[in-house]
């Protein structure tokens, strides 16, 4: 093997390898981590109140583990596509000086180019970026009211009715504002490319 097959082998290697924790984050289900004692043994309400505010957070459990899940599959495709665009970017003005007139030197500079137009390309189109910062913003807003509901229910509000009905909407606020995130992060192939058409095209 000459030199530009064995870079060849080794960019593909190491380019499936350094992907295999993204689609593990897409297959592999991502567990909450133990918040420690919950609503069941709070000091702060009566047992209604208690076994109202359990079947809440029973009810957005699934939220949350969907939001982490899609957090944590944002975060590793959006360091998988800085860790290749920006290293590519700036050596194939290297490579391309570097390289002779064989197959396998025009090979090499076409599959790292492909590669990294790929992943700005997928990266631009998904909106990892955004999705990534709103799910990761709504679990953690969710926590904050979650912790501050249990260490000082006061501040929703004096009485205990008041102070779940203030905590309940301000949960239903962040769920809202992360559904209204993700909805606008779709990503939607511009109308003004297909002017005179009648459908508007978006992707699934």
């Amino acid at each position: 093997m000459n030199t530009w097959e064995i870079a060849i082998t080794a960019y593909t290697i190491i380019g499936v390898l350094t992907f295999i924790p993204v689609v593990m984050a897409m297959l592999k289900q991502v567990k909450l981590n133990p918040g420690g004692a919950s609503f069941e043994s709070s000091i702060h309400f009566s047992e209604k109140n208690k076994e109202l505010l359990q079947q809440h957070y029973s009810r957005i459990i699934g939220t949350l583990v969907f939001w982490k899940n899609k957090a944590e599959w944002n975060r590793r495709f959006h360091y998988y596509a800085l860790f290749w665009t920006i290293p590519v970017a700036i050596l194939i003005p290297i490579i391309t000086q570097a390289t002779n007139d064989t197959f396998e030197a025009k090979l090499f500079l076409t599959i790292i180019s492909a590669h990294s137009a790929l992943l700005i390309g997928f990266h631009r189109a998904l909106k990892v970026e955004n999705n990534f910062k709103a799910f990761r913003h709504g679990e953690s807003e969710f926590y904050d009211y979650y912790r501050r509901m249990l260490d000082r229910p006061h501040s929703y509000g004096d009485t205990e009715e008041e102070q779940i009905e203030n905590y309940i909407v301000e949960v239903e606020r962040i769920r809202k504002f992360v559904r209204n995130a993700e909805t606008d992060n779709f990503p939607i192939i511009d109308e003004s490319k297909f002017k005179g058409r009648n459908t508007k095209i978006t992707t699934p």
